[in-house]
């Protein structure tokens, strides 16, 4: 599977204190960087986020944000602490029979000593486990975008790299004749100029200068980086570094080929060349 480094995913939960939502954003690097912006409450989760982002994810610029939206009206559950309760009315019975001409106890005030009354709330504890699996969540489509992204990527290069294999193919099939085409040229050149040639001398000149012209390594070359490049792509996994090379060396040869040219025609197929392979150059960028 091919991956690319460029993808978006969002994801959110409700709890009773508020809505957490988590956004991931990756483009392409040349390593594997992370950044994370994240709530007070969960600034202690950095180091695992960070953790499961580097197993999943070999290379690219990823960016998390992560907020806390808090519900203006939060939904808080009371209790009574009745042991607490107690002991509180027996104190006070106690303290009735030395006063009896006191006052009626007020319940509202006994609410409000201290660890009578409390209340329920989500810890941040709770809102960690939450936000836990929400990461993962979005995490992984984060991953399946990457995917999907990859999975064009890769069906592009390969189209392109079809159209590279048929140039060379051409290319191959047409220099039989543009050699013996260069060979004509010279001997009608001699003839038209009326001049006494050793023909053994003659011989050497025209087989140094196919020597020149001889482009057939080159186009052995084109045809094995073509045959790697498939490979890789059929292999999948983190491969963009290594297609990126085979990149430069399809280059390579396209330019060696161009400067070897005979006609304009090997010309036309050396840009052709150059061409598909810059395209294919460009989407490799984004792959992982």
């Amino acid at each position: 599977m091919i991956y690319s480094m460029t993808a978006f995913a969002r994801e959110s939960i409700s709890t009773e204190q508020g809505v957490l939502t988590i956004e991931l954003r990756s483009v392409n690097h040349r390593y594997l960087d992370c950044s994370f912006k994240l709530p007070e409450a969960l600034r202690s989760m950095e180091g695992l986020f960070r953790d499961i982002t580097t197993k999943k994810i070999t290379r690219g610029k990823v960016e998390c944000m992560m907020r806390f939206q808090s519900q203006s009206v939060q939904s808080v559950s009371m209790h009574i602490n009745t042991d607490r309760l107690q002991k509180l009315l027996s104190s006070v019975a106690i303290i009735r029979e030395s006063l009896p001409n006191a006052a009626p106890l007020n319940p509202l005030e006994l609410l409000q000593f201290p660890g009578v009354m409390g209340a329920v709330e989500d810890s941040e504890e709770l809102v960690k486990k939450r936000a836990l699996p929400l990461f993962t969540a979005a995490l992984e489509s984060l991953l399946q975008s990457r995917l999907r992204e990859g999975e064009k990527l890769a069906t592009l290069i390969t189209d392109r790299l079809a159209q590279v294999e048929q140039e060379v193919i051409d290319t191959r099939t047409i220099l039989p004749q543009l050699m013996q085409h260069q060979r004509q040229r010279v001997v009608s050149r001699i003839s038209e100029l009326n001049i006494s040639v050793d023909d053994d001398r003659l011989e050497q000149e025209l087989v140094h200068l196919a020597q020149k012209a001889d482009v057939d390594e080159e186009l052995d070359r084109l045809d094995a980086h073509i045959a790697e490049v498939r490979r890789s792509l059929e292999t999948g996994g983190p491969c963009g570094r290594r297609l990126d090379f085979l990149m430069q060396e399809l280059n390579r040869e396209a330019n060696t080929l161009s400067s070897k040219s005979l006609a304009s025609s090997t010309t036309q197929k050396a840009v052709e060349l150059k061409v598909l392979i810059e395209q294919m150059r460009e989407q490799v960028q984004n792959i992982e």
